[in-house]
């Protein structure tokens, strides 16, 4: 049998490649944007993301490890994989309907997903939810930039 571990990595890893062949080709509009000028950290968004995905993963994994195959488990592992979908989406919908509004909603959501999933998973596993909150804290980073680029260039809403 496949370790637990390996399945949920796997799944995080194949989704966030995935996003490479589905983002649409037409990032010059996204490119040409106004940016705010404090937003100097963009060359390492890819790179926090990374980061935040491997936690969430680990937190699935602790989260499986309590109770392997129950009903709960995997309505949790449903949510865990919703909020990375979501997460994923956001640049290549954004891109496709060239509308930072679709960035903004979709970095909404994930904030709010992000919270239940923590307070779901906090009474299972206090170090599960732990690893959550790297994405707690920057989601709405992100979806407030998007919000500042909406500010900058409102004919891109």
């Amino acid at each position: 049998m496949v370790p637990s571990w390996i399945v949920i990595g796997a799944v995080t890893f194949a989704i966030m490649i995935g996003s490479f062949f589905i983002t649409p080709r037409d990032v010059k509009w996204f490119a040409r944007l106004s940016r705010p000028r404090w937003l100097v950290f963009e060359p390492l968004i890819p790179i926090i993301w990374t980061v935040i995905f491997i936690c969430g993963a680990a937190s699935a994994n602790f989260v499986w490890q309590k109770n392997p195959g129950s009903l709960i488990t995997w309505v949790l592992m449903g949510l865990y994989l919703l909020l990375e979908i979501i997460t994923i989406a956001y640049i290549p919908a954004m891109l496709r309907w060239r509308s930072l509004r679709v960035g903004e909603i979709l970095g909404s959501v994930g904030v709010i997903l992000g919270v239940l999933l923590t307070l779901s998973v906090l009474p299972i596993s206090k170090l599960a939810a732990l690893l959550l909150v790297p994405y707690l804290v920057w989601s709405p980073v992100g979806t407030y930039t998007t919000e500042e680029l909406i500010q900058l260039n409102p004919q891109d809403a």
